[in-house]
């Protein structure tokens, strides 16, 4: 006897779709999946956003989620790119701030205003310090900004903010 197909369960499966970029994160940490609808028992569609525009692994993460789920639901999975949403850093989970620290990644302010000041004193990851100044707002991906502590020596790297 097979699992019933929910909206719960499609839930469960997404969560197991790991960020390319951020290998820690699902794209349900990261606040990606804008709905899912069901067609009764035969058939996914998910509906989701990039966290940035012109995020490069865009067409990868849609594969992911569709392959993850065709093979766990064992029906035919659809993914389209929501375009009436857009992403902000707030659409991160709680756990996914924590996973992004316990990653020595330091997240994005909880903030409803992105402004220059939120970029400055940002924690170190590795050791809370808020002694740290912005060494480049470019890191190793678009939506990384790399920063440095001056408390520990330590470069780090931190999920920019998006309003």
């Amino acid at each position: 006897m097979s699992t019933p197909l929910t909206i719960d369960r499609v839930y469960q499966c997404l969560a197991t779709v790991m960020d390319p970029e951020i290998p820690v994160l699902s794209v349900v940490d990261l606040g990606m999946i804008t709905g899912v609808e069901l067609a009764g028992s035969a058939a996914v569609t998910v509906k989701m956003i990039p966290t940035y525009a012109a995020c490069p692994a865009l067409q990868f993460i849609q594969r992911n989620i569709q392959v993850s789920l065709e093979r766990e639901l064992q029906v035919p999975v659809l993914v389209q790119v929501d375009a009436a949403t857009h992403w902000h850093s707030n659409r991160l989970t709680a756990a996914a701030r924590q996973k992004l620290e316990a990653f020595a990644l330091a997240p994005p302010p909880v903030s409803g205003k992105v402004s220059a000041e939120i970029l400055l004193h940002t924690p170190c990851p590795h050791c809370g310090s808020k002694d740290t100044y912005m060494r480049s707002p470019f890191g190793a991906t678009l939506c990384r900004a790399t920063h440095f502590c001056k408390n520990c020596g330590q470069l780090f790297e931190q999920f920019k903010p998006l309003e």
